[in-house]
Order: structure tokens, then C-alpha cells, then sequence
């Protein structure tokens, strides 16, 4: 099963899994927000590298659940 499918498969059958992903997502979206600012503040500067801290640590949470599945599907 390809990563594209796993993921798929998981977000259908584990809510927390699809949490994570639709906060990881929103994180992205208001890092995009703010990455397109051309002159940031001291602020928006910690918050993008708060948002980059949690986006991260949600991706590794993801790896693991995804890392869990597949040896519990086999």
C-alpha cells in the first residue's frame, strides 16, 4: 500500500489520524498566509516558526500512526 492510500485509508477509519491531518493542513494554510507577507514583523516572524515547530511535530505524529497501521494491517 502506497503512502497516498494509507493515508486515505486512515483518515477514513481513525478520526484522531484525520485530525491531524486537517490541523496540519491549517497550519500550512496560515504559514502560506503568512509566508506571502513581504515585510514581517517580529511577531509574524515567532509565528511562523511556531507554526513550522507544530507543523513538524503533527507530521511526526502522522508518521508513527501511519507506521502503527501498517504493521497492525498485515
Amino acid at each position: 500500500m502506497g503512502e497516498k492510500e494509507l493515508k486515505k485509508a486512515l483518515m477514513q477509519e481513525n478520526q484522531e489520524f484525520k485530525a491531524v491531518v486537517e490541523l496540519h493542513q491549517k497550519y500550512d494554510d496560515e504559514l502560506e498566509k503568512l509566508e506571502s507577507i513581504t515585510y514581517l514583523s517580529e511577531s509574524e516572524k515567532l509565528k511562523i516558526r511556531e507554526l513550522k515547530k507544530k507543523k513538524l511535530a503533527l507530521k511526526d505524529k502522522m508518521y508513527v500512526m501511519m507506521t502503527e497501521y501498517r504493521k497492525s494491517s498485515k
